[in-house]
């Protein structure tokens, strides 16, 4: 083999196509635009979703819900969460340390979701009124 004796593999490469030479080559005249309107003209496009003047679909729907921007700075932690936790007081440094909310979170709140056994006292961490009472129950307290 030599290097100028390489060739691509057969059928690798594939001329590309050239509209309007002519009847003969089988794109002349219209040049595989088909015969007059918009999309058959230079330069002559639509934007996505543009329905010819119609109302497009998202306009036509309703507007719906809303998501707050604030929401990345709440966090939710479980019982069972706490109950896997090493150590008794559990604050927000804590729970990021812990992988158990996000780096981006500045309130945090105690949810009633499984069982807690071990006393565990909450520092500037918010509880439900559920998951108070099971803190409280097993000998923990929460301080906000």
């Amino acid at each position: 083999m030599e290097l100028n004796k390489i060739k691509p593999a057969e059928g690798s490469k594939k001329s590309r196509r050239r509209v309007g030479r002519g009847i003969g080559s089988g794109l002349g005249k219209t040049a595989g635009r088909g015969h007059k309107g918009q999309k058959s003209r230079a330069g002559g496009y639509h934007k996505v979703g543009f329905e010819g003047g119609q109302m497009p679909l998202q306009r036509r729907l309703p507007k719906r819900g809303f998501k707050s921007a604030q929401l990345k700075y709440n966090g939710e932690v479980t019982l069972t969460d706490l109950q896997r936790l090493e150590g008794e007081e559990v604050d927000l440094l804590t729970l990021k340390t812990a992988g158990l909310v996000s780096q981006l979170v500045k309130t945090v709140k105690v949810i009633k979701a499984g069982e807690l056994s071990r006393k565990v006292v909450l520092k500037g961490i918010g509880a439900t009124a559920g998951a108070k009472a099971a803190i409280e129950a097993a000998g923990g307290s929460v301080a906000v």
